[in-house]
């Protein structure tokens, strides 16, 4: 009787050196596991001589939305910031919202590389390439907002620290929001390093296996002149590890200092020492919703399932039970200080949150991301692509309401009755926000098209280790 069966009808378990090692820790790699075929299934993907109808078709659609984002941002600098629905008090309105939300998405990656990395879960070499792809492009995204929201957009460059006398108004270095200047930038600028730099021997399969002379130009100056010797490896290994142990702090100190934009404020909904962390474990989790959002049809078009298994995106689902189950502690504790504080002001707030005029997104955002999520508690749940895509879905559009929830419903009953308002969004506001998603969308297409969408490299490096295993601890037969 095979281990499994043994351990199911209640039989002795085998010591530790006898187990199977796939009971224990399934295979990463399924199907024909040799390294051409790795190499094949990955590179057939940018290799084929005529793009897809259904690509094409896509890619239509999103450069369309992405063509009316620029249409719209060039309307609002020739108008001015009076077509977007932000108002006296609300003066943060949906570019700030679609903002927080644009750096969220961008958390998984860096978590999927860089920590995950760091702790040897070699179950993220499938995935990673996906996830830090998805966060240049989210990052690109939330960037685009702060320039165009301080109104007059040629006078960006007054939000860097530049060094001259010359204007009007210096950099005030007390205030979170040059913080978060240095904190994206940062961010981006380290990502998009080690995004490149996880491509490079892939850059280099792809390069040789060119037959035109263009893509061996191409792939051959995104290589860097990569031939795969031993000290070229020694190297590359040494630099990677460096950068993963450098982006892994950024994971919590972006969006910790996001949140530090409303927690150092004095409005009511907003200073609160929650924030950080609250924000933190949101990011997250709307970050690897997004990854399954993008991975589960990418793996289904692409015939990607032996390399992006089901442990993989079971994986996946577990961390979003996880920081689901967290921002939903996070919603009530909320609730508990308000209560807790016996400010008065505070409670309104709060209540105005759940019952007030924009009562209808507190409750999206509080059944998308606290209850939905809880269906991964049934295996079955977080192993059947359809149901966690139809979830992933479902977060994506709570975590938007989320923000939206915080930067609306607080400024739209300050400690003044007389400068409350209520919020109506424009047509530009609904189409800028439509409009970011088909920026991201365009840039992922092309990313897929073009570059390679999984980490060959990484999946061969734990693939020997795989066999060593086996050889180590031999099945057990029936």
């Amino acid at each position: 009787m095979a281990t499994a069966d043994l351990a199911l009808n209640g039989g002795p378990i085998p010591p530790p050196h006898q187990l199977d090692p796939e009971w224990i820790n399934p295979a990463l790699v399924q199907g024909e596991t040799s390294y051409s075929a790795v190499t094949e299934t990955v590179c057939r993907v940018n290799e084929v001589e005529r793009t897809s109808k259904a690509w094409w078709a896509a890619f239509a659609i999103s450069s369309a939305f992405a063509g009316l984002f620029v249409a719209l941002i060039l309307y609002l600098i020739f108008t001015g910031v009076g077509v977007w629905g932000n108002t006296s008090p609300i003066f943060w309105g949906f570019p700030i919202v679609n903002f927080v939300f644009w750096v969220g998405i961008g958390h998984a990656g860096t978590l999927i590389s860089a920590i995950l990395y760091l702790f040897r879960q070699n179950w993220r070499t499938s995935i990673n390439r996906f996830a830090e792809a998805m966060t240049i492009f989210a990052v690109v995204c939330a960037g685009t907002f702060p320039g165009i929201h301080i109104g007059r957009v040629w006078f960006a460059y007054w939000l860097f620290p530049v060094p001259t006398s010359h204007l009007y108004m210096w950099p005030n270095f007390r205030s979170p929001l040059l913080w978060d200047v240095f904190a994206v930038s940062t961010y981006a600028s380290v990502s998009v390093v080690f995004w490149y730099m996880g491509m490079i021997p892939d850059l280099a399969t792809l390069r040789d296996r060119a037959t035109s002379r263009v893509r061996q130009i191409a792939y051959a100056i995104g290589s860097l002149g990569w031939t795969g010797s031993a000290s070229q490896w020694r190297v590359y290994e040494t630099a990677y590890m460096l950068l993963a142990a450098l982006a892994a702090p950024l994971v919590l100190s972006v969006h910790t200092i996001v949140s530090f934009d409303f927690a150092v404020s004095q409005l009511p909904g907003w200073h609160t020492t929650i924030f950080p962390p609250y924000f933190v474990a949101g990011a997250v989790f709307s970050g690897f919703a997004m990854v399954i959002t993008l991975i589960v049809p990418c793996r289904e078009w692409y015939g990607m399932k032996n390399l992006v298994t089901t442990q993989h995106l079971e994986n996946i689902c577990k961390i979003l039970l996880a920081t689901g189950t967290m921002v939903g502690l996070a919603y009530t504790t909320e609730f508990f200080i308000a209560w807790y504080s016996a400010a008065p002001v505070e409670r309104t707030t709060f209540i105005n949150r759940m019952f007030g005029l924009q009562y209808w997104a507190y409750w999206i955002m509080f059944t998308c991301n606290a209850f939905i999520p809880q269906i991964f508690w049934w295996k079955k749940a977080r192993t059947t692509p359809w149901i966690m895509f139809i979830v992933s879905i479902f977060v994506n559009i709570g975590m938007w309401f989320e923000r939206y929830v915080i930067v609306i419903t607080s400024q739209e009953r300050t400690h003044l009755p007389s400068s409350w308002q209520a919020f109506s969004p424009t047509w530009v506001d609904i189409g800028m926000l439509v409009g970011s998603f088909g920026l991201f969308f365009t840039l992922f297409l092309l990313f897929l098209r073009f570059l390679p969408i999984v980490a060959m490299a990484e999946i061969k490096a734990v693939m020997s280790h795989e066999e060593e295993h086996r050889e180590f601890h031999p099945k057990i037969e029936n």
